[in-house]
């Protein structure tokens, strides 16, 4: 028979957290028919290792072990997967979360809540213990985005604290989207229907060991997806970065173009010198943000992929004058014109550099 519940969560080096969390859930789920899947993206400290060790001693911890796959919210999604529960949650296991508000959460759960979430913005609730001014800031501004563009009545669109029916996660697993760190909005966006929430309040307790993953490529990451959603789907995350991270040469490019008219270099010389820095900038923010779980590491493979990446550029600048040149010899709109280069342009790029420069093997 499967359990009643199904805890899924999500790690990247959290050994030190782990054999803590076991004990306090174990305590608090009391009486509960529960199993832990632990969802491990190959942690350098062996995480994984340790969560099997664990499964040798008590058979309701799992552990599922990633490897060159990264992301929290992909790693929630094969954890929910591979449940048979019919209730699945979600939790982190650097024990920030309140593992004691579990029952409360499966009582509303069995009552007929279709999610239910942790929630540090509710009566009961609050976050000024384990937040930074930093990360509440941003958290703060992530969640009234994400309000905005799903409509959402409940509070904390932001946590990462939840349960919810697995059968939810099923009929909506291949509209979501792996990459990234937020699942919670992701899950309400893709449902087909709209979902009976309910809050619970808890404090979202200080890290004691470890350190936290929560930095600025979360919150890009969020915006990214709110984006997708507000399009329907039709804007990959992915593009949308690559998108923006193109912008930013824009204006690299201009800041390179006059420091070397500055310094009297002539405008030709210039303008090259401008290109070859914005493309430079661009491969390595790309590197950094935009494609981060296929980084390229390692001295010589950086170089190739640079390469690379010069090169899908100049083909793409072929595509960009080619189209553009196309619809202002046919149509005569200018801006409409380069606009439509631009985005080909964009497109072509983004294509070949995904397949080309930072694929998959």
């Amino acid at each position: 028979m499967p359990a009643e519940l199904t805890l899924v969560i999500p790690t990247f080096n959290e050994s030190a957290n782990l054999r803590e969390l076991v004990r306090r859930v174990d305590v608090a789920l009391n009486g509960v028919d529960w199993e832990m899947i632990v969802v491990d993206d190959n942690s350098p400290d062996r995480t994984w290792a340790l969560a099997k060790d664990f499964s040798r001693e008590d058979p309701r911890v799992r552990c599922l072990r990633r490897v060159n796959r990264r992301g929290l919210a992909g790693a929630c999604i094969e954890g929910m997967l591979a449940s048979a529960a019919p209730i699945v949650a979600v939790m982190d296991a650097d024990l920030q979360h309140d593992e004691s508000i579990l029952p409360k959460m499966l009582e509303k759960i069995r009552g007929g809540a279709d999610l239910v979430v942790g929630s540090r913005h509710v009566e009961g609730g609050s976050a000024d213990d384990g937040f930074s001014a930093r990360r509440a800031a941003i958290s703060r501004f992530a969640t009234f985005l994400a309000k905005k563009a799903l409509r959402a009545e409940f509070s904390d669109l932001m946590s990462g604290f939840f349960m919810l029916r697995r059968e939810i996660v099923e009929t909506c697993a291949e509209n979501l989207t792996p990459a990234g760190f937020k699942i919670l909005a992701d899950l309400v966006a893709s449902a087909p229907r709209r979902l009976k929430v309910e809050e619970v309040g808890y404090t979202f307790r200080e890290r004691t060991a470890g350190e936290s993953k929560f930095d600025i490529k979360v919150g890009l990451d969020f915006i990214g997806l709110m984006l997708n959603k507000v399009s329907g789907g039709r804007i990959p995350v992915r593009f949308i970065f690559f998108a923006l991270v193109g912008a930013s040469g824009v204006a690299v490019h201009m800041a390179t173009l006059f420091a070397c008219l500055a310094l009297g270099l002539d405008f030709d010389f210039a303008q090259s010198a401008a290109v070859l820095v914005a493309m430079t900038s661009n491969f390595f923010i790309n590197n950094a943000i935009t494609y981060r779980d296929a980084k390229i590491k390692g001295l010589g493979p950086i170089l190739l992929g640079l390469v690379y990446f010069y090169g899908v550029c100049a083909i793409g600048a072929v595509a960009n004058v080619g189209i553009a040149d196309l619809l202002f010899n046919r149509y005569g709109l200018v801006t409409i014109a380069a606009l439509a280069g631009v985005v080909m342009g964009s497109v072509w790029n983004f294509a070949l550099s995904s397949l080309f420069v930072w694929r998959r093997d």
